[in-house]
């Protein structure tokens, strides 16, 4: 492969394929093997996740960190998008990425998170959240609406201005703090915190939200993989929950 082409190629899909340290997969059936055989011959260097086949006869996904790629059998065209069932009118794309989502969710650590809301609540939702964003500061200033509701809130840190800036060095002083919570609240309450310094996970957190590709403020993660980007409501959130598990209609 020439320097332009492989350019090209890593600078779109295959961005996305940063992939955690010990994560498994299930074992390639053979096609998936040959594809993943393919793969590795005309992408060197490229660690591939998943490859499955997928409904269409000759296509199969791939896993590519936080999202899903298609590549022919032969492992030479290698393509992102949406893939439709046109009979069916289904979404064949995003079930999936929500389940890749879903599982990198279930896998963290919250020792690493701040959280509100009691332990065996009946709904987990992780947001990224900016200390100086509006919206995210509204959606805290109501997070006693959301632990009534059931709804438990588990931050991540996504400081928009970005390494170093203002908004970074707030979210490490909360997390440095003796106690975070009371940090995080009177942070989102625009009143100055103690500036701290101590190991912290503010830059994963950030990597990650770029990785399921949040774009903006609050960013709502359900346990189903499903992103929902903005502030939502505590009762209108609890209705999504309702229906995403069964209860209720959105």
């Amino acid at each position: 492969m020439n320097k332009l082409t492989r350019r090209i190629v890593l600078s779109g899909v295959l961005q996305a394929a940063v992939c955690f340290a010990g994560q498994a997969f299930a074992a390639d059936d053979e096609g998936s093997a040959r594809v993943r055989a393919s793969l590795n011959m005309l992408l060197p260097g490229i660690d591939f996740g998943e490859i499955t086949p997928s409904p269409v006869p000759g296509l199969y996904e791939v896993v590519l960190g936080h999202k899903l790629a298609y590549v022919t059998s032969d492992g030479r065209y290698l393509m992102s998008g949406t893939l439709i069932d046109v009979e069916m009118q289904r979404d064949l794309t995003e079930p999936r990425v929500n389940a890749i989502k879903a599982k990198a969710i279930a896998g963290l650590d919250e020792a690493r998170m701040v959280i509100f809301g009691p332990e065996k609540a009946k709904y987990n939702v992780t947001v990224f959240t900016d200390i100086d964003c509006g919206y995210c500061r509204k959606l805290h200033s109501e997070i006693d609406q959301y632990t009534e509701h059931g709804i438990r809130i588990r931050y991540l840190f996504y400081p928009r201005a970005g390494l170093g800036s203002s908004s970074y060095q707030k979210a490490v002083s909360v997390w440095c703090a003796d106690d975070r919570n009371a940090a995080m609240t009177t942070a989102k309450s625009g009143r100055p915190i103690e500036n701290r310094e101590c190991d912290n996970p503010v830059q994963s957190d950030m990597e990650l939200g770029e990785q399921m590709g949040v774009s903006g403020t609050p960013a709502l993660v359900l346990d189903s993989g499903k992103m929902i980007p903005g502030y939502v409501p505590a009762d209108r959130l609890l209705a999504i929950l309702e229906a995403e598990s069964g209860g209720g209609l959105q």
